[in-house]
């Protein structure tokens, strides 16, 4: 791999720990920063000048979905045209590995209903084999790996809906531990989205105690972000004590008009934990909206047995009954804890992103609402229609949030920024993949919600870095990973609902590991990005 001596000259200097920005120089040598300074020497050295622009450490995509693109796209092209160098997938349960002989078809459908089809090669044994596949081919940018539930449980217990036994429990704790070895960086939990959704405390206890025995990191998709946001989160702290791990809380949020204005308690509650001993942080994304796939408007329980027993309770009248009651009346009673989405936010706030069959793609970009008025069907007959049509493999934008809750958010001191994308090759998907980084950049430069470039960009950089390990990527040092982005003052997202898909304005130069990745601009076929494996903890 070529990566020469590059100095980027005059450049704002933003060093990722949230100080000011000073005027430097900065060189690159043998992939690494070699220093940092005012009018540096460097002969013989390529010569970018920056011009003013702004240079950081590049960005930490903390939570994204992007496990499957990665093997279909290794260039990541929307990532890199953010200023992103190392992305952290495997979150909310989902993720390609591990699997049995056994459990690979149901590990494929559930990846599935969040991101499209998968194909055979497309899921692994083990997270080396994963590792394998994917350096095999050469990524653009570095990738993180956390190891989801929902692989552990259908490898141990498939789709059942129930308390794992004792053995159940040990199998999936030594399934875990063999991951966390091979330098996976932690576990994530999904706990609205089924199997993960049908752990008991006991079950995640023991995992819990398996992610802190290596050093890992637990990270969670909590129970409920409606009604249930205090309690869940009180949940993922009691993991975090019981277990004893380092934790992060995913994409922290208060979802429906009736629960807007909780963010901050629910916040409060993560302060008052740290204070306690809890090494607790968490991530979100800058937007209004949520985006998951189509099954997260049932309850739970509806997917037990998988999505052919889905299918059939769908056939069955009285199965369609329990669904229709639980949907538009919110009574589920297999579900306690359960809401509605759709009781919450309304069938007019809910947008197909994707679909996984060629013929459903003219509903793409339209809301269930529009959907039912243009097939002149109610519209939860046009939502078990969609369903059934394409085997629950649609993927939907949720318009959800409160501005002001996302304010408290983004700007807090434990926060930092994460896509939680949902790639696809085709669709209107949630704009978010393409313009995250951009987005917070701009606002921040704006001013808004009193947040500086500089804490922006350290939520970006060393807050990531630092919770996921990576102890050489994330600041401006001499000897640091040479992880670098480039951009101007006035960097703008330009991805939008309507348009999702959008490349950003001012995002100029990428650099991993001291090769440009992107230039002027423009991607470049340089793959100098690696799957990164998580330090071993140091034996007792």
């Amino acid at each position: 791999m070529d990566t020469p001596r590059t100095l980027i000259r005059g450049a704002r200097l933003i060093d990722g720990t949230g100080a000011p920005w000073f005027r430097g120089d900065l060189l690159v040598e043998d992939g690494r920063i070699a220093a940092v300074g005012a009018r540096l020497d460097a002969a013989g050295a390529e010569v970018l000048d920056a011009q003013g622009r702004y240079l950081a450490p590049g960005f930490i995509d903390a939570h994204a979905h992007d496990d499957l693109v990665y093997l279909r796209q290794p260039g990541r092209p929307e990532k890199v045209a953010q200023g992103v160098t190392t992305v952290v997938v495997g979150n909310c349960s989902f993720g390609l590995y591990p699997q049995v002989p056994a459990s690979a078809p149901a590990l494929r459908e559930h990846f599935g209903n969040l991101l499209g089809s998968v194909r055979e090669e497309e899921s692994f044994a083990d997270f080396a084999a994963y590792r394998a596949a994917l350096d095999g081919r050469g990524i653009a940018i570095n990738l993180v790996s956390l190891v989801g539930h929902a692989a552990l449980r259908l490898a141990v217990m498939g789709w059942e809906n129930r308390p794992a036994t004792d053995a159940e429990r040990e199998a999936m704790a030594a399934l875990l531990a063999d991951q966390l070895r091979q330098g996976a960086h932690g576990l994530s939990l999904g706990l609205v989205y089924p199997p993960s959704a049908w752990a008991d405390r006991a079950e995640l206890v023991r995992l819990a105690e398996v992610v802190a025995e290596h050093g890992a990191l637990l990270a969670a998709h909590v129970r409920s972000y409606e009604g249930g946001l205090i309690a869940s989160v009180d949940e993922f702290l009691d993991l975090l004590k019981a277990g004893g791990p380092a934790g992060l809380l995913s994409h922290l949020q208060a979802a429906g008009r009736p629960y807007w204005g909780s963010l901050p308690r629910a916040v409060e509650r993560l302060e008052t934990a740290r204070g306690e001993g809890v090494d607790v942080s968490f991530d979100m994304y800058p937007y209004p909206a949520g985006s998951s796939t189509i099954l997260q408007l049932l309850p739970p329980s509806a997917l037990a047995g998988g999505i052919d027993a889905l299918l059939g309770r769908m056939a069955d009248t009285d199965g369609l009954a329990a669904l229709r009651l639980a949907v538009e009346a919110g009574e589920a009673p297999g579900d306690p804890g359960w809401e509605s989405k759709i009781r919450l936010i309304g069938w007019e706030n809910v947008r197909i992103g994707g679909v996984a069959r060629e013929d459903l793609r003219g509903w793409e970009g339209l809301s269930l609402a529009e959907i039912a008025e243009a097939r002149k069907a109610a519209p939860f007959d046009t939502l078990m229609w969609l369903v059934a049509a394409d085997r629950g493999r649609t993927n939907v934008v949720m318009f959800q949030l409160s501005e002001d809750d996302l304010t408290v958010a983004l700007t807090h001191p434990l926060h930092m920024l994460g896509s939680d994308g949902l790639p696809r090759e085709t669709g209107k998907p949630h704009p978010r993949a393409f313009g995250s980084f951009p987005r917070y950049l701009a606002r921040a430069i704006r001013g808004e919600g009193g947040l500086r470039l500089e804490e922006a960009v350290r939520h970006m950089t060393a807050v990531p870095a630092q919770r996921f390990g990576l102890g050489t990527r994330g600041l401006l040092r001499p000897g640091m990973t040479a992880d670098l982005t480039l951009f101007t003052a006035d960097v703008a997202d330009r991805a939008t609902f309507q348009d999702p898909t959008q490349p950003p304005h001012g995002i100029t130069d990428v650099l991993v590991a001291g090769a440009f990745v992107l230039r002027d601009a423009a991607p470049t076929p340089a793959r100098p990005g690696r799957t990164l494996i998580r330090q071993q903890p140091i034996e007792a």
